[in-house]
């Protein structure tokens, strides 16, 4: 397949270049944009600053709630929430009256980009970091004919070529699945990458990683840059490999604890309780994920299910009376300005301020595993996400205007000569 002979695929309304040379998405799970300035101010990231004087640098906003599934899935779809249904990493479905995790395909209601390119004759490759988001990015690709591969880190030991497009990840990288909870879980990822880049040569590829490391330590600390310094020997190669690579992030990420380092929470279901009877409405935390040791399932986003009959408005107002609660809107006004699913979203939306996070009830959380100061994210304060593009592109603007998940037709546009 050539560019003259398919000039682009439609992805969900949008029409994509067909690439001359690859196109990479890199998703930094957890970078705040101060990480990268605070990286390179202490020397450690050359690479990036080399791309930063060739290349493009703007900042550009995620979608919210600034989560890991739904901004995974936009970046991958090329689209906000409203349009593939992924509208955070947990939800109520209220048909059954369960809580379950939105990891499972059947959740995602749009194709994805990788699926659309594989089918118009494309190799694709999809390297994550935990498989939670595996399946979803891989959803719609026909293993079997060589052109795809999709898989993650956590898994790599387990791939088959009937399910990942590659038998045994893990030993054909040569390195250990590592621990779940650690910065090596990201740096597979690229490692990843790189050997696709050079033995693969993928038309389109998604670098996807774990935010452990955001979650512990702030921007320049120095765990946080020997990572940023480790990301930086990867991007080298890949840069040196030739292809057109669009660096960019799913959400930030604040502190979100009191001075004495206790986490700082707005527990909403007990208010709720107090005010409209216990478990009367239900609180959903779409952070809510596996993996929580690092963040307690507390982040700046929630949305409440109220009972029949209850006051939408007062309830309303009553929340955005108390401090800390930044924005809280019924389901049409928060669809609305969120560009979210209707159906997948409660009667009430709240977002916390930048240094808060909303809790269920205090006796539902267990937060003996966090070890160090509650870092988060979810709300508005943690949209701002880095977009660095390792070639020229002058037309894209900067936020708000600027998406994370214009990466994928950047980096497309790029490398088709545009």
């Amino acid at each position: 397949m050539n560019q003259m002979s398919r000039p682009h695929v439609t992805v969900n309304g949008r029409d994509y270049p067909w690439p001359s040379v690859p196109a990479i998405a890199i998703c930094l799970d957890g970078c705040e944009p101060a990480y990268l300035d605070e990286a390179i101010a202490a020397g450690l990231m050359p690479a990036l600053e080399r791309i930063k004087a060739k290349g493009t640098v703007r900042t550009a906003h995620s979608v919210i709630p600034s989560f890991t599934n739904p901004n995974n899935l936009s970046i991958a779809t090329g689209s906000p929430p409203a349009v593939h249904g992924i509208c955070g990493n947990y939800l109520f479905e209220p048909e059954t009256g369960e809580e379950v995790m939105m990891n499972d395909p059947r959740f995602l209601r749009a194709p994805t980009i990788f699926s659309t390119f594989h089918e118009a004759g494309a190799r694709v490759a999809v390297v994550t970091a935990k498989d939670k988001l595996r399946a979803l990015l891989g959803k719609g690709l026909a293993f079997g004919d060589g052109r795809e591969v999709c898989f993650s880190s956590e898994k790599a030991d387990t791939t088959t070529e009937a399910e990942h497009g590659i038998d045994d990840a893990s030993a054909w990288l040569g390195r250990p699945v590592p621990e779940v909870y650690s910065a090596a879980l990201s740096e597979f990822v690229f490692a990843a990458g790189v050997k696709l880049l050079k033995e693969f040569r993928p038309d389109v590829m998604y670098l996807t990683t774990t935010d452990y490391v955001q979650h512990k330590y702030a921007p320049g600390h120095p765990q946080a840059n020997s990572f940023y310094a480790m990301f930086d020997g990867y991007l080298a190669e890949l840069d040196a490999l030739g292809a057109a690579i669009v660096v960019t992030a799913d959400h930030g990420m604040k502190p979100k604890h009191r001075a004495d380092g206790t986490p700082a929470v707005i527990y909403v279901q007990d208010l709720l309780d107090d005010w409209l009877g216990k478990d009367a409405a239900r609180v959903i935390l779409p952070i809510t994920d596996p993996y929580v040791v690092h963040h307690g399932a507390l982040g700046s986003f929630a949305t409440a299910y109220l009972p029949e009959g209850a006051d939408a408005a007062d309830v309303i107002a009553r929340l955005s009376a108390v401090e800390g609660l930044d924005v809280v809107l019924d389901r049409a006004a928060a669809c609305a300005r969120f560009e979210l699913p209707a159906d997948r979203i409660g009667d009430v939306v709240i977002v916390s301020s930048e240094n808060l996070t909303i809790g269920t009830s205090e006796d539902r959380h267990d937060l003996a595993a966090l070890n160090e100061p509650l870092r988060s994210h979810g709300g508005l304060s943690e949209q701002a996400v880095p977009f660095i593009v390792n070639r020229r592109a002058e037309a894209v603007p900067e936020a708000p205007e600027l998406r994370n998940f214009d990466a994928f037709m950047v980096a497309a546009t790029v490398a088709a000569g545009g």
